[in-house]
């Protein structure tokens, strides 16, 4: 690793630049896993949407699955996954709700469909069939003529970090791995075993 290792936000910055000039498809999407109040893992696919020194920040129906479980334990972690450049970061913390002005704000610059489609769905349940979500779509946009508002259950979330892990892909699988440890002082930078 070239870069500094002084500040993991920094260098998540010069990562996630670098693999949107190469990735070919969302350079932002993350492995977001939750876990149940008793423990149990899950995790998908979400896009980031903002990152910042004041974390890292998702949008969610807050009543899906992910929504329950960060409801019931904000303890998370994200993966990133550039295959292009060799490289992956992994980032441990704790979610909390977006302000409601940053989650209106957010909501109002996506397409109309997605605004519409935060109403029609009602994620993680089940769906009788395809034309049941495509009714609601077709109601909700009758419903909602000029301006679509955001709806009380659809919010962001911003996982302020605890650990960053920086892992560069290297020859012979010696891999490149440095930890930041948050501690009173700041970051600390460790190197790990690959």
């Amino acid at each position: 690793m070239t870069e500094p290792a002084t500040d993991p936000f920094a260098l998540f910055q010069d990562w996630m630049a670098k693999a949107t000039q190469t990735e070919i498809n969302d350079p932002n999407a993350m492995t977001l896993a939750t876990a149940t109040a008793d423990g149990r893992p899950s995790a998908r696919i979400v896009l980031l949407k903002g990152a910042d020194r004041e974390g890292f920040v998702f949008y969610t129906n807050t009543e899906s699955r992910k929504g329950r479980e960060l409801g019931a334990n904000p303890g998370v972690a994200l993966l990133f996954h550039w295959k292009s450049l060799g490289r992956q970061v992994r980032i441990e913390g704790l979610a909390e709700p977006v302000g409601t002005d940053e989650a209106d704000e957010y909501f109002a610059s996506r397409p109309r469909i997605s605004r519409l489609g935060a109403w029609a769905s009602e994620q993680s349940r089940r769906l009788p069939d395809r034309a049941t979500l495509e009714a609601r779509l077709h109601e909700m946009d009758t419903r909602y003529q000029a301006a679509v508002p955001r709806p009380p259950h659809w919010s962001g979330y911003r996982v302020r970090p605890e650990s960053f892990e920086f892992w560069q892909d290297m020859p012979f699988r010696l891999h490149d791995r440095t930890v930041f440890q948050r501690t009173r002082e700041g970051w600390e930078a460790v190197k790990l075993y690959p």
